[in-house]
């Protein structure tokens, strides 16, 4: 008997390969080894034929607490783990708790720890009146990131953040080597393009991407990272859902600027003509989703390695916050932890995008953005975190799947050819492919940061 706690045999998934007939090693809930060929035993050995073994996705962008009494730490984790994602990173905008100080982090880790089923980083953020005053102290309370917006969802608990004062924070930033990310949306331009629509009387569908067009999102990705060239700081677009806004980030990039950017599974897969005119106000996301050939233009950033991160914007909103038939009334964000894994791989199989894709930008770049050192990665040494896929052909039910606090999502009805079957922390199971791990399974993880 070998002295391997763990050994998965299957399709392995990196970053830069894919290993047909190979295998992942595990003892003392790392990585010790990736081989082709025959699997040497183990305590427990699964062959697992065609199942594709990736390393376990890090969601860049959860917000498990924005409706007080709703969601919490013990579903959007659960999802997580059932969607093969073996880490989440919160966002600070809470209800009744925005995590602006490091009394606030300490308060969400002491919340969360005894909830998570998979591990968590979060984000930190600022208020307003209180300047960059209290980012040195989260950065110490080991936030991965900081999060902003140019947009004022709500004054209290997801403010706008004046350009004077984002040149403040990414300059108080900047010397961490952290990341600044903001939500992009110019604040004059939407309140301009709503008083249009609210005055046209358009309430329907249409009303939120004609609230939010194009040129509201590319004024403030610009502003983002001019910022971020004018500090040093490394500037980061959260969500990005046109083409254009990835050309522009490229082009920082090549200028030596660090400019990353994100897309959300949502914008992969939803578009504007088909599902949110079916789906409404359950289709409500910032920025909004677009039509279809702007869909295939963020498949072609995929493939051609424009974009840095994929994440889902995780939030469930309960079903009454997200059924106005008055399209701007509604909440706005979706579900998609227990889907994001599948979905990604279901789109790149269709467009013949190589599925390393999946490794390289739900495990490795969120491993490198947030510098999670021992996540994100099948490497001796790393922490074991693991998704197994099968080639089971199933039609996403979130209800059905009981792993989700609200039974709706945008996704319902969708086929996907691969789901998640098994997932791993840190060599542990957390997912059977029915069942989750207890709570306190998962735990707070920091990132490793200059001093």
């Amino acid at each position: 008997m070998s002295d391997f706690d763990l050994v998965l045999a299957g399709t392995v998934v990196m970053p830069d390969r894919i290993v047909e007939n190979g295998y992942v090693a595990v003892r003392a809930g790392k990585v010790v080894h990736v081989g082709e060929g025959i699997a040497p035993s183990a305590h427990e050995r699964h062959l697992l034929g065609e199942a594709l073994i990736l390393p376990g996705a890090i969601d860049a962008q959860t917000h498990s607490l924005s409706q007080k009494n709703q969601e919490d730490f013990i579903w959007s984790t659960r999802s997580a783990a059932a969607g093969g994602v073996t880490t989440i990173v919160d966002m600070p905008y809470d209800e009744g708790n925005l995590v602006a100080s490091a009394e606030a982090v300490r308060i969400k880790v002491a919340h969360a720890e005894p909830q998570a089923r998979v591990d968590f980083a979060l984000y930190g953020t600022v208020v307003p009146e209180e300047g960059a005053s209290k980012i040195a102290e989260q950065v110490e309370a080991g936030v991965a990131a900081f999060k902003f917006s140019t947009f004022g969802t709500d004054p209290i608990r997801f403010p706008r953040i004046p350009p004077a004062l984002l040149e403040e924070c990414f300059a108080a930033i900047a010397p961490t080597g952290l990341t600044a990310g903001v939500h992009n949306e110019d604040d004059e331009a939407v309140r301009a393009a709503m008083a249009k629509v609210k005055a046209l009387g358009i309430t329907d569908y249409r009303a939120h991407a004609m609230s939010r067009p194009p040129l509201t999102e590319l004024l403030a990705s610009l502003q983002i990272y001019e910022t971020g060239a004018l500090t040093g700081c490394p500037a980061h677009v959260v969500h990005c859902s046109l083409g254009r806004g990835y050309e522009i980030a490229r082009s920082y990039r090549d200028q030596g600027f660090d400019a990353t950017i994100e897309c959300c599974i949502h914008y992969l897969t939803l578009d504007e003509e088909h599902d949110v005119a079916r789906l409404g106000g359950k289709a409500k996301i910032n920025p909004p989703i677009r039509p279809r050939a702007e869909v295939e233009k963020l498949w072609e950033h995929v493939r051609k390695g424009n974009v840095t991160l994929i994440s889902t914007d995780h939030v469930s909103w309960s079903e009454n916050r997200k059924t106005n038939p008055d399209m701007l009334a509604n909440a706005s964000g979706v579900p998609g932890l227990e889907v994001m894994v599948p979905l990604f791989v279901k789109g790149a199989l269709e467009r013949d995008i190589p599925l390393t894709w999946a490794a390289q930008l739900m495990a490795h770049n969120p491993a490198r953005h947030f510098r999670l050192g021992q996540k994100g990665a099948l490497q001796a040494g790393k922490d074991a975190d693991i998704a197994v896929l099968f080639p089971r052909a199933k039609r996403y039910d979130a209800a059905e799947s009981g792993h989700n606090v609200v039974g709706w999502s945008p996704y319902n009805g969708i086929e996907l050819p691969w789901t998640v079957g098994l997932t791993y922390l840190r060599g542990q199971q957390v997912f059977d492919g029915t069942n989750v791990a207890a709570p306190g399974t998962g735990r707070f993880v920091r990132p490793e940061v200059k001093h």
